[in-house]
């Protein structure tokens, strides 16, 4: 068990999470264009074949995306989108026992994923997209709001803060003020600092040493540094070599309290998690 123990249980669809303790949320992009596994899993029985590997290594949930977000890509249409995640959702659900999320800001991917069995909304625009407030809301799914400035598209132009934690942490309260105000229980609610979402290496950094200090109403941090380019530019490591200083990332969040870990190479981030819990739980003995 880490350091903060929320002790409660997020409802998740027909399953609920455990928030006691932290989970790996293991990553299926359907997109042929995602920034280190684009194209591998567009096919429904490949995607499937991952889902299933994920879960053998100890995944919790399945994060389904549609529209990559890496710097510099392109937004998708509605149907294209619908098209990538809706029937992969479907068929996760019809074949296992898990929690699906769905990596999406499209109010039509929310409400049809909901009615196939979706039980997380994960939203890099934090439900800024038109319409997206309205949809999380009927859906009464919980939902993970991140912090990004800017869009994919522009988001690392020279991004520039005069606090970075402070305008995060403005930016996240702003944003749970109005999931309340349309209707989405605070309990339902897990924040996402962003890592990579328009920030530079030295943002990273001093965001992720503070982190912790971004949880003013008690609400769940969800962290996602899987392969990103901070741990290229400060290892000098091309994405296919970043699994050790990702490993080091996510001691770190499960230190500072993240409950769940975004993540590709779920088997070592899952024995990562295990073994800092391990000594967290050692020193509150």
């Amino acid at each position: 068990m880490s350091s903060t123990d929320h002790g409660s249980w997020l409802p998740c669809g027909d399953r609920e999470l455990d928030l006691s303790r932290t989970h790996v949320m293991g990553i299926l992009n359907t997109t042929p264009d995602s920034f280190s596994d684009g194209g591998q899993y567009q096919q429904l029985d490949a995607a499937l074949r991952h889902v299933e590997r994920m879960l053998e290594e100890g995944a919790t949930l399945i994060d389904v995306g549609g529209e990559s977000t890496r710097p510099g890509a392109d937004p998708v249409s509605v149907d294209q989108e619908l098209h990538r995640v809706v029937p992969v959702v479907e068929a996760i659900k019809a074949r296992f026992d898990t929690i699906v999320s769905i990596d999406t800001s499209t109010p039509e991917v929310m409400r049809d994923s909901a009615a196939v069995g979706a039980g997380l909304i994960n939203d890099v625009r934090a439900l800024l997209r038109p319409g997206a407030l309205q949809a999380a809301a009927h859906s009464g799914l919980p939902v993970c709001l991140m912090h990004m400035r800017g869009d994919p598209k522009s988001m690392q132009d020279a991004p520039r803060y005069e606090s970075i934690l402070n305008e995060v942490g403005r930016f996240l309260s702003e944003r749970v003020e109005a999931c309340e105000q349309a209707g989405i229980a605070r309990e339902k609610l897990l924040l996402d600092p962003g890592f990579g979402f328009g920030k530079t290496l030295e943002h990273n950094l001093e965001l992720f040493a503070q982190m912790h200090l971004l949880q003013p109403h008690g609400l769940p941090l969800l962290v996602g540094v899987s392969r990103k380019s901070m741990i290229g530019q400060l290892l000098q490591r091309p994405v296919e070599e970043r699994l050790a200083g990702g490993l080091a990332l996510t001691s770190l969040a499960v230190a500072r309290g993240a409950r769940i870990i975004r993540a590709h190479d779920v088997a070592a981030t899952v024995d990562a998690v295990r073994m800092t819990e391990a000594v967290l739980a050692a020193a509150q003995r």
